[in-house]
C-alpha cells in the first residue's frame, strides 16, 4: 500500500499537469500593458463599416467589452448610465467603441443585425458596437469580463485598464456612489495630467470566447 500511494499521487500530479498544458492554449489571453502603445485591431461594427483603431490617432478611445446578458453589464444600461457616460464623453471628443467578443453559439454573440437592433433598443450612444466574435480584439487585450474597460490615450498608448468603477455589484444603486475610473481616467487624460488610477481588476460575467 506505502508503495501504491505514491505511484498514484505521481501519476495524479501528470494528469493535472497535463490537462494545465492541453487547456492554457485555449484561455490564455495576452494582456496590454498600461503605457505602452495598445494593439491596432480592425473589424467590422453593427453597419457592416470596418472600424480600425488606427483610424482615431490622436484621439482619445475607450474600448468597452459587451456582453447584452449579462447582469453587470445590464447593471449600467437598464438605468441608462452607460449611454450617458459614451454621450458625454462622446460630446468632449472622446472615440467609445463598445466591443462584442462572445463567440457563436455563446452568450451574447451578436450577428450584424442582431447588434443594430440591440443598439437600438439599448439606446446607445457609443461610437461603434464593433463585433469581434473570432475574439481576436479581446484576446489581445486580455479582455476577461463584460464589461472590461480600457482607456487609450491619443498618443496611442494604453492609458488605463480593469473595472468601469470601484462597486463590483450588479445593483444599479451604486453606480452614483461609485468610483468611475474610465470617466477619472479620460479627464485626467483631457487635462494633459496623468492618469491617477491606471489599473484595477476588471469584474463581471466571463467573456464568451
Amino acid at each position: 500500500m506505502n508503495v501504491i500511494r505514491p505511484v498514484v499521487k505521481q501519476l495524479t500530479a501528470s494528469l493535472l499537469a497535463l490537462c494545465a498544458v492541453l487547456t492554457t492554449p485555449q484561455t490564455a489571453l495576452s494582456e496590454a500593458v498600461v503605457g505602452e502603445q495598445a494593439p491596432t485591431f480592425t473589424a467590422k461594427d453593427s453597419t457592416g463599416k470596418e472600424v480600425s483603431l488606427n483610424n482615431f490617432k490622436g484621439k482619445i478611445v475607450v474600448l468597452e467589452w459587451f456582453n447584452q446578458n449579462c447582469p453587470f453589464v445590464k447593471k449600467f444600461y437598464k438605468g441608462g448610465d452607460m449611454q450617458r457616460f459614451q454621450q458625454e464623453l462622446g460630446a468632449k471628443g472622446v472615440v467609445w467603441l463598445t466591443v462584442s467578443s462572445s463567440a457563436p453559439g455563446k452568450s451574447g454573440h451578436l450577428t450584424a443585425e442582431q447588434a443594430e437592433t440591440t443598439r437600438a433598443e439599448l439606446g446607445m450612444k457609443s461610437s461603434a458596437l464593433v463585433l469581434d466574435e473570432s475574439g481576436v480584439i479581446g484576446k489581445a487585450y486580455g479582455a476577461r469580463t463584460t464589461p472590461h474597460m480600457f482607456v487609450i490615450s491619443a498618443d496611442g498608448k494604453l492609458a488605463y485598464a480593469g473595472a468601469i468603477d470601484s462597486e463590483s455589484s450588479t445593483d444599479a444603486d451604486d453606480i452614483a456612489n461609485s468610483k468611475n475610473y474610465v470617466v477619472e481616467a479620460v479627464t485626467n487624460l483631457l487635462a494633459n495630467k496623468s492618469v491617477e488610477t491606471s489599473s484595477t481588476e476588471a469584474y463581471g460575467c466571463s467573456v464568451k470566447y
